[in-house]
């Protein structure tokens, strides 16, 4: 989630969601079928730091009670946050269980050569995973998939068939990255929803050499930056996206889920036909906030009248509105990470 993402089109936060690949014990090989690996770095070779003024702030937070109401839980994304203590595992800062870590399991402009960076903490994916498994604690481990559309694909040729091809390749390379990691011994992937994620990064070239992902304009080749045409029908940018549900909902036990907020939906698929999901999963990062004071507490932040904004034509009402991003999105810095909150009643 290039959590930068885009409010106004450049990335959430300069280039904040680490360009790096944070956590764990060693280097984990992301295996794409059929392609060279990935190499990620382990956590031992980044920096974690935590100021003495966040270490309080995580003692206080620890005696808080949690997300709420109940079948609500705290969880973080990307990036590693520092999660302190011993199973189970609190919510950094606020306190309550640790209910999830969602990690970048792939990259198209990486898949491309394009040299984009995956963001994964190997970490906090454990520790999700043991508050999961051990505890009955949270959702566990999940995943995205950092999107491209129609206009960076290699066979583009302006036919929704080829976009519809590219979707599927896209979600082929995904399961087998959590294939790879799974037969690997690394951490399992029991959150059953795995997301698209699409936005309009802007210029963030540790990510992508498009800065719009090719969902707006057609590319001279995948990696080039150069934009050949400014226009991407949008036939052909749902074509894309129903590829990869498609393919992933026939290939696996996986639901189908989205990574976006309103306006960047817009900004791609409009407002008619092709902009409505109503049966599919969604992860927002709508609205959004760098100030920790107000926690959200069922999808609005305590104390205010801010309140989470889904898109493709649900709301914070709607059975298929799963998580939000409530800080550390959409050029939000906190000083910590990425935030999520995610209804764990809904959960498929």
């Amino acid at each position: 989630m290039r959590r930068h993402g885009p409010r106004s089109g450049g990335w959430r936060r300069g280039v904040g969601r680490a360009a790096v690949i944070a956590g764990g014990t060693g280097l984990l090989t992301l295996a794409a079928a059929g392609t060279s690996s990935a190499s990620v770095a382990s956590s031992a070779a980044v920096a974690v730091s935590t100021t003495a003024a966040q270490r309080s702030a995580a003692t206080a937070g620890a005696r808080l009670a949690g997300d709420g109401p109940p079948g609500f839980w705290y969880g973080t994304d990307s990036r590693q946050v520092a999660v302190s203590g011993t199973a189970p595992y609190s919510e950094p800062v606020f306190g309550g269980s640790y209910g999830g870590y969602i990690g970048m399991i792939g990259n198209w402009a990486h898949r491309e050569g394009c040299h984009g960076v995956l963001v994964w903490s190997f970490a906090n994916s454990l520790q999700a995973n043991t508050d999961y498994f051990r505890y009955h604690k949270g959702v566990g481990t999940g995943v995205y998939w950092f999107m491209g559309g129609p206009g960076v694909d290699p066979h583009y040729n302006g036919t929704a068939s080829e976009a519809y091809t590219w979707g599927q390749d896209q979600a082929r390379w995904t399961l087998a990255d959590i294939a790879g990691m799974v037969h690997s011994g690394h951490r399992r992937v029991p959150l059953p929803v795995v997301f698209m994620d699409i936005e309009i990064p802007g210029n963030a070239p540790a990510y992508t050499p498009a800065p719009d992902n090719g969902w707006n304009s057609v590319y001279t080749s995948s990696c080039s930056g150069r934009v050949r045409v400014r226009y991407v029908p949008v036939a052909l940018d749902r074509a894309d996206l129903n590829g990869f549900a498609n393919y992933l909902t026939s290939q696996s036990s996986y639901k189908a889920g989205v990574y976006s907020a309103p306006g960047i939906w817009r900004s791609i698929f409009g407002t008619g036909p092709d902009s409505q999901i109503p049966n599919t999963y969604e992860w927002t990062y709508a609205s959004f906030t760098s100030r920790l004071s107000h926690r959200p507490y069922g999808w609005c932040l305590s104390g205010t009248s801010t309140c989470t904004r889904f898109f493709g034509g649900q709301n914070r009402y709607s059975k298929y509105a799963l998580m939000w991003q409530w800080s550390g999105g959409g050029g939000s810095v906190n000083g910590y990470g990425d935030f999520d909150q995610i209804d764990g009643r809904r959960m498929p």
